[in-house]
């Protein structure tokens, strides 16, 4: 899971071109909290619910701490967080090392699920890479999730086709806000949350050389950052003669929209 800057707040960057996610309100991403429903799902319908543990994971600031205790109130069993100073700036592919370490260290996994983007990012990329790492089976944009013992299949909806896909675990899934709303946390949850673990890790805790990770070390870098222009006043088209779909159209075929 990612914890992003709201995006109902001012966004701002740092002297770096770096997101800013100290100053800004942060939260759990959007597109996240589908992957922790599908992952609580997945657990209540397993034939013994108990013997299935499902950790929340996420890289941040230390305010990343506040999007995990949210999954573990939606009802997650545990929680990891990788915080650490040398990880910051990071691009995708930095996110993906330090992500295949700390799920090495939590154990042997069956499935690991994950968003489709991240609403600050949106590049699509980490669990691939992610499942790269870990040497595992993808199966991504997943909008339908079926399942049954260590088979899964799921449905990937493209703008021309549908795709059935189906893999084994272990594997790892990314899932789209097609999948269900996410529930919300209930008091009992907030209040169960607080007993639960949550276990924090420095690089040197998941064996990852810091020069390995960092905005040093990015293979993408944001160049420059300018502000919205304002917006203007549009453009009313009258029809006082008749003229007016003409003249609507003339405006949207210069405009290249039609």
């Amino acid at each position: 899971m990612k914890y992003v800057p709201d995006s109902t707040a001012d966004q701002a960057f740092e002297a770096d071109n770096t997101v800013d996610r100290v100053g800004v309100p942060g939260l759990l991403s959007e597109l996240d909290e589908y992957a922790v429903e599908q992952a609580l799902q997945l657990k209540e319908k397993n034939s013994d619910p108990d013997s299935v543990t499902v950790t929340a994971l996420s890289v941040g600031p230390e305010g990343a701490a506040d999007a995990i205790r949210k999954a573990l109130q939606m009802g997650a069993d545990a929680g990891a967080h990788v915080v650490d100073d040398a990880v910051a700036g990071s691009d995708a592919l930095a996110t993906s090392k330090v992500l295949a370490a700390a799920i090495n260290k939590i154990g042997s996994v069956d499935v690991v699920v994950c968003g489709m983007a991240s609403t600050d990012g949106g590049m699509s990329v980490v669990p691939a890479m992610l499942a790269e790492r870990l040497d595992l089976p993808q199966v991504t944009f997943a909008s339908v999730i079926e399942s049954q013992d260590n088979q899964f299949r799921i449905k990937r909806d493209g703008d021309t086709a549908t795709e059935i896909i189906g893999a084994v675990t272990p594997l790892v899934l990314s899932v789209t806000d097609q999948t269900g709303e996410a529930r919300y946390p209930s008091f009992k949850g907030i209040m169960a949350a607080k007993k639960k673990p949550l276990e924090s890790y420095a690089l040197s805790d998941l064996g990852v050389d810091a020069g390995q990770v960092g905005l040093s070390a990015a293979w993408t870098a944001v160049e420059s950052t300018e502000a919205r222009p304002p917006r203007t006043a549009g453009t009313i088209v009258t029809d006082e003669d008749g003229s007016g779909a003409t003249a609507l159209t003339e405006f949207l075929a210069s405009k290249k929209f039609i």
